[in-house]
């Protein structure tokens, strides 16, 4: 089967930007939501073809998007994880307070503002009147 536009384009362009382009493979299958395309990579250059914050696979994504538009089809990547590949975990996200944490910690608020001391305001001088300036 020869291989697509879409396809030579991802391979190429995912190649040029790992360090073991012998190990980048794209599979290609269509299916009634368009055109999946699968990137398979080494282990190791996992985190330049995501890139920080998705972004590189974002970018990859949105001119795939565009040539499918120009050949009429709905273009899919998806990033295949190879296996023993390890994420590092996510922080985990704090609980929500439950209803009498809340109002503990409201209480806790209201007493630490109580113990602010007053500073005395200086003294207010008299102004002169607007109806001596002449306009």
């Amino acid at each position: 089967m020869a291989k697509e536009k879409d396809q030579e384009f991802v391979e190429s362009v995912v190649k040029e930007i790992v360090s073991n382009p012998d190990a980048v493979k794209v599979t290609r299958s269509i299916d009634e939501k368009g055109v999946l395309l699968e990137l398979t990579v080494d282990p190791e250059d996992m985190g330049v073809v995501i890139g920080k914050e998705g972004k590189t696979a974002k970018s990859i994504r949105t001119l795939l998007r565009v040539l499918g538009a120009k050949n009429d089809s709905r273009v899919n990547l998806k990033i295949v994880e190879p296996e023993g590949s390890e994420r590092p975990q996510r922080a985990e996200r704090q609980e929500e307070p439950a209803a009498g944490e809340t109002e503990a910690k409201e209480n806790e608020s209201e007493t630490t503002s109580d113990a602010v001391e007053e500073v005395p305001a200086e003294e207010e001088t008299e102004e002169e009147p607007m109806a001596d300036l002449d306009l």
